[in-house]
């Protein structure tokens, strides 16, 4: 599928925005460089996600340690990347559990979601823009903790993590 036209109206630092013609009908879409997201299990199977302020949501969320992806650089290794800079956790064994848009009703954004199992601990070091407390979960009491997460990939990776592990 191609739209008509397109024309870039917004040319932002982590985004674009661009305006489509589809016959009648004009369309924004943000342009994304896609992100990646990981559910984090360490080797005492305790799940550490992270609480930050949402500005958007006008409050702080818990969510998965998540970040964009950097310009030429692999979903994986954006991943890594990102759950040490957030959370310290490194190492473990890894495996992309899906590859989804986030939101395609106007964004163009796609996570890469991973599993990481069997992390080991280390100095977290986040960006300058980044205020994160981590929280922890043991993987057994992630189900109770469900009603608590108002954030889209959080909710697939942990709903996604659960069906695995049952089937395991």
């Amino acid at each position: 599928m191609k739209p008509d036209s397109t024309r870039l109206v917004y040319d932002g630092k982590l985004f674009g925005v661009t305006l489509e013609r589809w016959g009648d009908h004009e369309r924004e879409i943000v342009e994304h460089p896609g992100a990646v997201a990981i559910v984090a299990i360490d080797l005492d199977g305790i799940l550490t996600l992270v609480r930050q302020r949402r500005e958007a949501a006008r409050r702080e969320l818990v969510e998965l340690p998540a970040g964009t992806l950097a310009d030429g650089e692999a979903p994986l290794t954006s991943a890594r990347r990102e759950l040490q800079e957030e959370t310290g956790l490194t190492g473990g064994t890894w495996r992309e559990a899906a590859v989804f848009y986030t939101t395609p009703g106007f964004c163009r954004e796609r996570m890469h979601l991973f599993v990481a199992e069997g992390l080991e601990p280390g100095a977290a070091n986040p960006e300058d823009d980044e205020e994160l407390e981590l929280v922890h979960w043991p993987v057994g009491e992630i189900t109770s903790h469900l009603t608590e997460i108002e954030d889209a990939k959080t909710l697939v990776g942990l709903l996604l993590y659960l069906r695995d592990s049952q089937r395991g």
